[in-house]
């Protein structure tokens, strides 16, 4: 019997905003939710936004004035919604206007030499065998030079990339512990990871003491590392802007250090550890790995899901060089205006000139359903398989392939072999990479169309978180996640609302490729599709909660399933309060630096297991052979 992988907890922050309880999802969609969501989103964003704040068990606004629930919309809501989503960048990450750089000189003698003095522990070492130094006292010296001298000064230029996928204004996750210095992708990590397990409504003890402590799962990755200057970024260029590098720079911008960083500070994890990029499908990478540790019995519990904090001038700079970033010339020409709205640089399936930039951290916590069953989890998804294939032979390594085919293939077929013809074709729906470049328009558009013809569906529904959050890059498949549940729960699927149309060269003769968000009804299914630079594709087959339900119910009963509805409401009630404290910005926040550390010389080893104090239960070593048949 294969364990189904459920979602029962989801969590993280981009653009939008916060992910638990569909809050990011509900930014997007605010004019059609209804009245009491939207209250609800407001107050939440203007909490997260540091708009407003608990005092003496009151909001109040920035001022200390006491504000009511009801009031934060007309007060806040032009403000809220101006601090979300995609828009220019802002200068808590740097001036676009003004990006600092070093401007390269070459400077000639005007006479016989070129003349200047400095303190002599200035000199460059070794010294120049053509300079002329002369110590005039007091620590200086006089410096003669008689031929050109090539410099670089401090400058500033006008970027001509100018928007990105911000966390909202206000939003600093690393006042929200003590931080220590640490890259703002790691900052979102915990954010993100604590987010996603209070979701659950379960206590993290609570959940170990059901299982071996070798039965947790933890699956993350960045792309591009930490390039802030707390990390790579500060180790890469410290020494030639005349810093020295520190301790930590090169540690802390591993790409790896989001799994590190939940292991040692969040969950005490001693299980499975996994970090996999795979560009754009980096999050669908890790998913797939915990997926299939969980059908495979290896692990119970996973933690999944990936950081990334890109909007640097230097990784902006790399994607602009590439021609990859929408810029302000391209969108100037396409609008054919000489302003640019930066709300709209993102513009999946319609006439683009490339994506956009953003920054998210997106965690997912699965549980195998049998665990979910007993514990009373809420069931927000499950996750039927990824597939992930690499496009063959390519004349350029950032060019499409066809892996991409292979992936949603294979994804269709899994999702019409599971619940049939009629429900793929009529309440499934695709969460597409959508990047927003000229070629990615058609040549993901036409995979989807081939695939709907091949499969005899029509009117398949699109929707492209991208337009809103922009390209994430690691997370990128954690937004299209979230955006999944968002549709579950709420039954509206969002349009691309940041084009006027589709683009003539889109292939959507079988696509349903809205510019408004629309009432879907029910779902059954998500397609969440990436395809990544490098030949790095993969598709996830994601079922709704109703179907998840009726297929556990199917294997265990309706007695069962009646025992599970009992335990779920004091887990609802958990949810709730946590809703209730993040919504006015209470987050709780775990991060247990140097707390509940594991003492080896208390660990018990035999034969048949190992036995920690700090566990309830004890780690089994493997008893079977299991190449017995060819011993």
């Amino acid at each position: 019997m294969t364990s189904l992988p459920v979602v029962i907890g989801m969590g993280g922050i981009n653009a939008a905003g916060r992910t638990s309880f569909h809050q990011g999802f509900r930014r997007i969609v605010i004019d059609k939710i209804n009245a009491q969501a939207r209250e609800e989103t407001f107050v939440g964003l203007a909490s997260l936004m540091k708009l407003v704040s608990m005092k003496d068990g009151q909001l109040v606004d920035q001022a200390g004035n006491i504000i009511a629930v009801n009031e934060i919309e007309a007060k806040f809501g032009q403000q809220i919604l101006d601090g979300t989503l995609i828009r220019k960048i802002e200068k808590n990450h740097f001036d676009v206007d003004a990006t600092h750089w070093h401007q390269k000189m070459h400077v000639q003698p005007t006479d016989k030499n070129i003349s200047f003095e400095l303190r002599a522990k200035e000199l460059p070492q070794p010294l120049p065998h053509t300079w002329l130094v002369t110590d005039i006292g007091e620590g200086k010296v006089s410096v003669e030079i008689p031929e050109e001298l090539v410099i670089t000064h401090d400058a500033y230029r006008d970027n001509p990339i100018k928007a990105a996928g911000q966390m909202p204004t206000g939003f600093d996750p690393g006042v929200l512990y003590n931080s220590r210095y640490q890259p703002r992708g790691l900052q979102a990590t915990i954010f993100a990871a604590t987010d996603a397990i209070r979701s659950t409504g379960i206590e993290w003890d609570a959940i170990l003491n059901k299982i071996s402590p070798d039965q947790v799962g933890t699956y993350s990755a960045s792309v591009v590392g930490q390039m802030q200057q707390e990390g790579l970024g500060g180790l890469l260029k410290s020494r030639l802007s005349g810093s020295r590098v520190s301790t930590k720079q090169l540690a802390l911008g591993l790409n790896t250090m989001s799994t590190d960083f939940i292991n040692a500070y969040v969950t005490g994890n001693v299980g499975t550890t996994f970090s996999s990029s795979g560009a754009c499908a980096t999050f669908l990478y890790n998913l797939r790995t915990a997926v299939q540790d969980i059908q495979a019995g290896r692990v119970r519990v996973a933690v999944v899901g990936s950081a990334e904090a890109p909007i640097t001038p230097e990784v902006i700079e790399g994607f602009g060089n590439m021609s990859a970033l929408a810029n302000e010339q391209g969108l100037k020409k396409l609008d054919q205006s000489e302003t640019v709205d930066h709300r709209r640089t993102s513009r999946p399936f319609g006439n683009n000139c490339g994506f956009t930039i953003g920054e998210a951290a997106q965690f997912v916590v699965l549980m195998d359903d049998e665990l979910a069953l007993e514990m009373g989890a809420k069931v927000l998804a499950s996750v039927a398989d990824v597939f992930v294939n690499a496009d063959g032979y390519k004349k350029s390594i950032t060019a499409p392939g066809p892996g991409n085919y292979i992936t949603m293939a294979k994804s269709v077929a899994l999702a019409q072999n599971i619940l049939g013809k009629e429900s793929l074709q009529e309440r499934s729906f695709i969460l597409a990479h959508g990047s927003s470049t000229p070629q990615n328009r058609i040549t993901e558009s036409l995979i989807y169309d081939r695939i709907a013809t091949s499969f005899d569906i029509n009117n398949w529904p699109v929707a492209a978180p991208k337009a809103f959050v922009g390209h994430t890059i690691g997370p990128a498949s954690g937004d299209q996640m979230a955006m999944a549940l968002g549709i579950f729960s709420d039954n509206i699927m969002p349009g691309i609302t940041t084009i006027d149309k589709v683009a003539d060269d889109v292939h959507s003769d079988r696509l349903n490729i809205a510019v408004e968000h629309w009432d879907c009804g029910e779902m059954d299914t998500a397609f969440i599709n990436s395809k990544g630079f490098g030949g790095n594709n993969a598709t996830a087959v994601v079922l709704s909660p109703k179907v998840t339900i009726a297929m556990m119910k199917k294997r265990y009963g309706e007695k069962a399933m009646d025992e599970y509805e009992q335990k779920l409401v004091p887990v609802e009630q958990a949810q709730n309060e946590y809703r209730q404290r993040a919504n006015q910005g209470e987050f709780d926040v775990i991060y247990k630096f140097g707390e509940g550390l594991v003492d080896e010389n208390e660990i018990e080893i035999s034969d048949s297991s190992l036995n920690f104090k700090e566990f309830k239960n004890e780690i089994s070593l493997p008893a079977e052979n299991p190449f017995a048949d060819m011993m």
